[in-house]
């Protein structure tokens, strides 16, 4: 049982990437973690499974564990790049290798996005050139947080010309040590951009907790997925500046959060259940190589029970 509120925010929130640090499984063990996942009770908070390109071939001969009940649905993850033409030459591959396993069996899985790191270099000609490569296939774009206002502006100029804004901006929040966290201030910065140009975000690393926390396997403070994903929602609902943003963004404090059936709350901020709905079609998840871990963390705190 859950309130309806943590329903709205959490949602199909969690992209499973359980072959990336600190997890770091075999391809195979983690896909069978996902089949498993899918059909957990839970499966409500899954989104889809962190996959890179190169590793789609082995991964069709592991979809026996998938039934078109339960499909395997990827985030298709691009290689780096350091400039643009190679950027453009790797996402020709990588939507090449796309292709092919979107047809492979349409009943097991399907593509849900792809991120892919996205070179200082590329500017709007190049994002252009990038979607008649992709067709209408979402793309979330990372970039790191001091070009967040940049990435941002120029995502939104793109996306103006677009039917609807697929592509989106890629913030990675953590890692395994200390200095792969940016601070809150910094993500405070791409969260008030994403909202006033109206780009889809998503994050990915370092938000295995829900609530800010000093961690001492990083040595630092990791930021708490419900810090992240509750001040994005509520910065777009209120206008937000970033200080504002960034007040939420370090509370370490579980009692200022609480959750109700009609609303979502933070301290004397209050967003109702149908706008977190409306707000999560902008803020769309995060990777974590843990699915097991936030919920185990969202049932101490009482916000999530069986």
């Amino acid at each position: 049982m859950f309130a309806a509120s943590l329903g709205a925010l959490l949602s199909h929130s969690i992209d499973y990437a359980g072959m990336f640090p600190p997890c770091s499984l075999a391809l195979e063990p983690a896909l069978q973690n996902q089949a498993r996942y899918v059909r957990d009770p839970d499966a409500w908070m899954l989104n889809a499974f962190v996959l890179a390109v190169e590793q789609f071939d082995a991964a069709k001969q592991l979809l026996s564990q998938f039934d078109p009940t339960h499909p395997l649905r990827v985030a298709a993850l691009g290689p780096r790049t350091a400039n643009a033409d190679a950027f453009l030459d790797a996402l020709e591959e990588a939507d090449t290798g796309i292709r092919a396993l979107a047809r492979y069996d349409v009943d097991l899985l399907s593509i849900s996005h792809l991120e892919m790191f996205l070179p200082h270099d590329v500017d709007l000609a190049s994002l252009k050139e990038a979607r008649s490569i992709v067709g209408d296939l979402p793309v979330f774009w990372e970039a790191p947080p001091e070009r967040a206002a940049q990435t941002a502006a120029l995502l939104a100029e793109h996306n103006s010309d677009e039917d609807a804004a697929t592509f989106g901006y890629k913030l990675r929040t953590g890692g395994v040590t200390a200095d792969a966290f940016p601070t809150s201030p910094q993500i405070a910065r791409v969260l008030v951009a994403a909202a006033k140009a109206r780009v889809p975000i998503k994050f990915t690393a370092g938000l295995h907790h829900p609530v800010r926390q000093f961690r001492d396997e990083v040595k630092a403070k990791m930021h708490g997925f419900l810090n992240v994903l509750g001040a994005a929602v509520l910065a777009a609902e209120h206008q937000w500046d970033e200080q504002q943003t960034s007040e939420m963004l370090e509370d370490e404090n579980a009692a200022s959060l609480s959750f109700s059936n009609e609303v979502f709350a933070w301290r004397e901020w209050k967003i109702a259940t149908d706008r977190i709905k409306t707000g999560r079609e902008l803020v769309i998840s995060f990777g974590s190589c843990s699915f097991d871990e936030p919920r185990e963390d969202l049932r101490a705190l009482r916000l999530l029970r069986n």
